[in-house]
């Protein structure tokens, strides 16, 4: 496992963690998240010796603890820009405390877009493996 390569690819969730907070709207996220998961995979593609569904799972993985921390230490400011992301907190188990949901929830989101990113990996690495 290249974990300078997972540390560095995490970075683009350290910046989305701090963008979504207000700069980036949640209707928006979803394909800046694309085009990021793009890069990663082919990253991780040309750069990792192997291993390219762990690597992407990795890289999810600590993207999610960059967000959850940047979500969490940010909770107020996040809150005010996201009403409907407010609302879904409300209905969920553990509505006082939305900061420990965001916590409990951030590793499962994580684990869930490490599978695509990982599948994306092993794709890139295929179609860059047909391209020598």
């Amino acid at each position: 496992m290249n974990w300078k390569l997972i540390f560095q690819l995490s970075l683009f969730g350290l910046a989305m963690g701090l963008a979504t907070v207000s700069v980036i709207p949640s209707s928006v996220e979803p394909i800046v998240w694309l085009v990021i998961f793009g890069i990663c995979a082919y990253i991780i593609a040309t750069r990792a010796a192997g291993r390219y569904f762990l690597h992407g799972l990795s890289v999810s993985i600590v993207n999610s603890v960059w967000i959850s921390v940047a979500h969490i230490l940010l909770f107020d400011r996040y809150i005010a820009n996201h009403s409907r992301e407010a609302w879904m907190m409300r209905s969920m188990p553990l509505p006082d405390s939305p900061r420990l949901m965001m916590a409990m929830m951030g590793p499962v989101v994580g684990v869930v877009s490490g599978l695509v990113l990982g599948l994306f990996s092993v794709v890139a690495a295929r179609l860059v493996a047909v391209k020598k």
